[in-house]
């Protein structure tokens, strides 16, 4: 593989992917890559990808790097944390297979990621499996004890302005699938016109999508502006202690915000405001719900969502149910025009025909008209 390009380089690659263009080259520190991750680089229609880190580590199965793959992407795994002291966003670089040239000087080599050894590495993950799941498991646990309240702890939210009482939530959350689910929606949108709440990303889903967001729930770091300008509530995530990173960048815009202290993830927290401000039914886009994906965060374990999914199981239905049951639901004024648009034909075959007069013939003499 030969490649030349324009480089654009950020440790956080959802921040990357908001300023990098089609046929460039991005330059990324992700380590286990996760297919969200993935996804959006394809989206931006990328030229190739440079990890400096291992987008397999071997800690879990992952089908992040296969996505770019797929798209005929080429990934350039492990170069190192040292190309970020010889490249600059901005440089113009070249890739010969697996090495990595600035103004014609070599200055990295990586692994470049095929198939054959994305498999490889899986398999060793499959090998590690189970003591993963012991450790997840026992994380999981012992953060149990530490998280109970979520069970019966109140977040205080009378101050929030938005109504949800008897009411449907839709919850975005930028997860696996979440454009897909979104799209298969619409009727749902459309019919139940839910209180839309978007976790951090999902709120630029839900913009890019045509709707706009009631709520904004999270630390905020991974939300457009133009978003948080939108007119929606703003509620910034702290956690234990009253920390709460997401409030500078809303002082620094001069934004009105809330705050809402909860243990979890931000997606957490906008399911038990949901919940504790009466919704009647709340439908979940790409939430989080495998051990795959929460390693894929980073997570260690799952208590706080399992506690979470506890306390809101009841109202709480997962979007892809949701749109199965209204893929095939036809609009009542679509079947209205379908029937008008039979009839007028059919009267207008009837005017033209030589027999119509002896319709209005017959007509009158049954009725005396």
């Amino acid at each position: 593989m030969n490649l030349t390009g324009t480089v654009r380089i950020d440790k956080r690659t959802k921040n990357l992917v908001r300023r990098i263009q089609p046929g460039e080259i991005a330059i990324i520190v992700h380590e286990d890559l996760d297919a969200v991750a993935a996804e959006n680089l394809v989206e931006k229609q990328v030229a190739a990808v440079i990890n400096c880190c291992r987008s397999i580590t071997g800690k879990y199965v992952n089908r992040g790097p296969y996505v770019l793959l797929d798209a005929k992407i080429s990934l350039i795994d492990d170069v190192g944390a040292d190309v970020l002291n010889h490249i600059y966003e901005g440089n113009r670089i070249e890739i010969r297979n697996n090495h990595i040239y600035l103004n014609g000087k070599l200055i990295a080599t990586g692994i470049l990621q095929s198939y054959e050894l994305l498999n490889h590495q899986n398999q060793i993950a499959r090998e590690n499996l189970e003591q993963q799941i012991e450790q997840f498991a026992d994380n999981t646990l012992r953060y149990m004890r530490k998280e109970k309240s979520l069970l019966y702890g109140d977040l205080k939210t009378k101050e929030l302005p938005v109504d949800m009482a008897g009411k449907h939530v839709l919850v975005v959350v930028r997860g696996a699938d979440y454009k897909k689910d979104l799209l298969a929606l619409q009727n749902y949108t459309r019919e139940k016109r839910p209180v839309m709440i978007g976790v951090d990303g999902g709120a630029d889903a839900l913009t890019e999508h045509g709707y706009k967001p009631d709520i904004v729930v999270g630390d905020m770091d991974s939300v457009g502006d133009s978003t948080l300008r939108s007119g929606a509530c703003l509620v910034v995530h702290a956690y234990e202690g009253g920390e709460a990173p997401g409030a500078n960048r809303l002082k620094e815009m001069g934004l009105t915000y809330h705050t809402l202290c909860a243990p979890g993830t931000s997606e957490d927290l906008a399911l038990l405001l949901a919940h504790e401000r009466g919704a009647d039914i709340i439908v979940i886009v790409g939430s989080h719900f495998s051990m795959d994906e929460f390693l894929s965060k980073g997570r260690s374990g799952m208590a706080s969502t399992f506690l979470t999914r506890l306390r809101v199981g009841s109202i709480l239905v997962d979007a892809k149910g949701v749109s199965k049951l209204y893929e095939s639901s036809v609009p009542p004024m679509l079947l209205v025009y379908l029937i008008i648009a039979a009839i007028v034909p059919i009267i207008a075959i009837i005017a033209v025909s030589p027999l119509a007069q002896q319709f209005v013939r017959l007509f009158r003499l049954l009725f005396n008209f």
